[in-house]
């Protein structure tokens, strides 16, 4: 086991999740709420962690997490929150579990509705150290929730916003690689993908943070030589293990802020007219947002083909393309069904989403747009 204290406190390792009982205890947390989605609830997941410990195994349980988390759920899982006088969450899952579960304990303990709290509507001094006590354990490896300080969430007018603060930070995150030996192929290489992003997003971001930026391409080291087999044979423990520590990493990095692919992946994600998974989007649009910010981020690109062991020479965006091919992913916006007439007002609404601010490269509505048309066929 290695026990890492950076940010809040990680249990890293095949079998972590037996201790869940002693860490609720730790936690002060006697009534749990369970956060799922119905997928990990019929794969068996939820029952096996209820049965380590009496607690949980009494606790309710909210499966009704949708793709992209949104206000509704939150407020529905609330109730339940109420109805039973939990006083703390165990999140189980991908990162829709683990946000929706930080959207329950920031409206559990704090008065007005979820838009209060929106980073861009100056919500993030708002938000304090009353949030209910989150353990997450995540069955992915990609979103790395489980360590951030965020929760993206769709409010009921259709805006997915970000929610920020250092106490949405889970107090405990617990990453079994055990819990993700049965993740099929293609969600494999979708939330993969989405550990790669991070990394790399993170590592360009032009903010000044060394120790980060370190853990960022170590992530990316890892990511990129796992990946590929851990989407071939699942239950290749070594892959799957190195694979939720890249997430991890990519999840430890956030205190850089994001960019351009996830400014465009947020209000993607909060379209009703077309569900879109956050990884796969993240992967379709890496390659048009790595061509736009390579000419104020040159040495940084150098450096990450070093890390990846790659020719001086070589595209990063064509290199990206051909990774995503490989994994059998979809290549572009048109594969995953999203009609070109949002390229507008996604365009409008990336402009306005946080992450853009930590974009290398100044980016304008245009520029967004152009991005979105480079990802369609």
């Amino acid at each position: 086991m290695a026990l890492i204290t950076y940010l809040t406190t990680v249990k890293f390792g095949f079998g972590e999740i037996a201790g869940i009982e002693v860490d609720l205890a730790g936690l002060g947390v006697t009534k749990p709420l369970i956060i799922a989605d119905k997928g990990i609830v019929a794969a068996g997941i939820v029952a096996t962690v209820q049965a380590l410990s009496p607690a949980l195994a009494a606790a309710p349980v909210f499966d009704g997490t949708p793709t992209n988390p949104t206000e509704e759920a939150v407020e529905a899982a609330l109730v339940l929150y109420r109805e039973h006088a939990c006083d703390g969450l165990v999140a189980i899952g991908g990162g829709s579990p683990i946000d929706l579960a930080k959207g329950v304990a920031l409206l559990a303990t704090h008065e007005g509705s979820l838009e209060t709290y929106a980073a861009i509507l100056g919500g993030i001094p708002k938000v304090t150290a009353a949030v209910a006590p989150v353990i997450a354990v995540p069955t992915t490896s990609g979103t790395g929730s489980e360590v951030g300080r965020a929760a993206l969430i769709t409010l009921k007018d259709g805006r997915k916003l970000g929610f920020i603060s250092p106490y949405l930070i889970p107090r405990l995150a617990i990453c079994d690689p055990e819990l993700t030996l049965g993740l099929p192929g293609w969600l494999t290489a979708a939330t993969g993908m989405d550990a790669v992003t991070h990394c790399i997003e993170t590592y360009l971001s032009p903010r000044e943070n060394p120790p980060a930026e370190a853990i960022a391409l170590d992530g990316l080291k890892r990511a990129v030589a796992f990946i590929e087999r851990a989407v071939k044979d699942g239950s290749d423990r070594e892959a799957r293990k190195e694979m939720m520590m890249a997430a991890l990493q990519g999840g430890l990095t956030f205190q850089k802020g994001l960019g351009a692919v996830h400014a465009l992946s947020h209000p993607l994600g909060g379209l009703k007219e077309v569900s879109l998974h956050h990884g796969t989007l993240n992967a379709v649009l890496l390659p048009a947002v790595l061509r736009f910010n390579e000419p104020e981020a040159r040495a940084k690109y150098a450096e990450i083909r070093k890390a990846l062991d790659l020719p001086a020479d070589t595209d990063l965006a064509v290199w990206i393309a051909e990774l995503v091919a490989k994994l059998g992913l979809p290549g572009s916006l048109s594969a995953m069904g999203l009609p070109r007439g949002v390229i507008g007002a996604i365009a409008d609404a990336a402009t306005k989403d946080h992450s853009s601010a930590t974009n290398p490269r100044t980016t304008t509505a245009a520029d967004y747009a152009a991005m979105l048309e480079a990802s369609f066929d």
